[in-house]
């Protein structure tokens, strides 16, 4: 419970797409379960409960540590690197 998200500062204003898709999936007719946002550079990509996992690809190819969830009415932070959830304060 104490853990805290030592990345907070890796945080960009990020536009999100109007569109709401896996950039990823869509160019390979792909689909996806949930929508996750990078919160460095704005990539909205599938979560790990779907079949490619491409936030979780795209993290460990950019190095990028923070993803916020993309889905209505949701309002939380994942970071990969230190492995927590980090309650957002935006919206």
């Amino acid at each position: 419970m104490g853990e805290v998200c030592k990345h907070i500062e890796a945080i960009q204003e990020v536009k999100v797409a109007d569109e709401l898709v896996c950039e990823d999936c869509r160019k390979v007719d792909g689909w996806w379960v949930h929508l996750r946002t990078c919160q460095t550079c704005g990539a909205t990509l599938c979560c790990d409960s779907s079949p490619a996992k491409h936030m979780t690809r795209h993290f460990h190819r950019t190095g990028h540590p923070v993803a916020s969830s993309a889905e209505p009415g949701e309002n939380w932070l994942w970071c990969y690197v230190d492995e927590v959830f980090v309650e957002s304060s935006n919206g």
